[in-house]
């Protein structure tokens, strides 16, 4: 099978044959009908330490994936072939991190991916493959971080950093929850699709939340400038979550934190849970991500796109594409 590999820091991926998997106990097979392209690929690529995260090449990367299942391994009776299916990024809890796909073993840059079947949902009939990949992070993440490291409830006033994938999601996420949502992106051009999404004015510097007094800021962006800022602009007792990881190490300020009483918390991935929930969103039409497909032989090019921040939204390919017209011409 076809297979986008990272060979090591500092190189770009290289389209590659590998050999077809083979679901031993516990896992299965799942043909990719679609797999999303997200920063932390970006982070894996150029070496970042990512801790308990950290990923050894050479790999097949990718962490958003869905299909269909081909084969199953001994000891699964939940999912059988035929099931569409998504593959859970779960990190709550954290100990399950030892399955996530594109990390702790290959992922969903390839035309099939191994699968432990307890990473596996079963999606909704009305969400398409696009929508189900790209929801097992830019939109499971950005709803733990809003719902539930945020706490995020009616009533209250939502500051969301970076308005990329997840935080265009975060946004409609704080909107659906009945908090009022501003958002904060460097590049105006993001301001329109953030308004759509709920929010009701933005910005593009993180210090103007601070006349908005918001409860709760959730930074999907992470730079050093825009943590600071976060720490500064939440109102007393309130709660900043970090998502992004776009610096190594952010100066805070300590007095704010301190002695405004401001809660500082990190957020990565989702439960399956959640992941269940958000699918359940998204079929009910409360939820519509924002995806546009790019060639899986151009994926190379598309994770430079992203570098450059050129993408609104989220990217996806479809690794089998070449399979499916191949099969139909024959």
């Amino acid at each position: 099978m076809k297979a986008m590999r990272f060979a090591g820091a500092g190189r770009p991926l290289v389209l590659e044959t590998v050999p077809d998997p083979q679901p031993g106990p516990g896992w299965v097979v799942v043909d990719i009908e679609a797999a999303g392209l997200c920063h932390s690929d970006l982070h894996i690529m150029s070496g970042m330490d990512l801790g308990d995260l950290s990923v050894t090449p050479p790999v097949t990367l990718g962490h958003e994936g869905a299909g269909v299942i081909s084969a199953v391994g001994d000891g699964v009776h939940e999912f059988t072939v035929g099931d569409r299916v998504g593959i859970a990024l779960v990190t709550h809890p954290i100990e399950e991190a030892m399955f996530a796909p594109g990390v702790a073993h290959d992922g969903a840059f390839a035309e099939q991916e191994l699968a432990h079947a307890s990473t596996l949902v079963r999606i909704p009939d009305n969400v398409t493959f696009a929508e189900a990949a790209v929801a097992t992070d830019a939109v499971a993440t950005a709803f733990h971080a809003v719902r539930t490291a945020g706490s995020v409830r009616d009533g209250q006033t939502v500051g969301v950093i970076g308005l990329g994938g997840l935080g265009l999601n975060g946004v409609r996420i704080a909107d659906l929850l009945g908090a009022t949502v501003y958002g904060v992106d460097i590049s105006p051009a993001s301001h329109a699709p953030a308004k759509e999404a709920g929010a009701v004015a933005c910005f593009e510097d993180a210090r103007e939340l601070a006349a908005k007094n918001p409860d709760v800021i959730v930074d999907f962006a992470g730079v050093p400038s825009t943590v600071a800022a976060a720490v500064e602009a939440v109102r007393p007792g309130g709660c900043v979550v970090l998502v992004g990881l776009g610096g190594a190490v952010a100066p805070i300020p300590t007095a704010s934190l301190v002695l405004r009483n401001v809660r500082l918390v990190g957020s990565l991935g989702a439960s399956k849970d959640e992941l269940r929930e958000v699918y359940d969103l998204i079929a009910s039409g409360a939820l519509k991500p924002t995806v546009h497909e790019v060639p899986f032989d151009e994926l190379p090019a598309a994770m430079d796109r992203l570098a450059r921040g050129e993408v609104r939204g989220r990217l996806y390919t479809r690794p089998r594409a070449n399979v499916r017209v191949a099969v139909e011409a024959a």
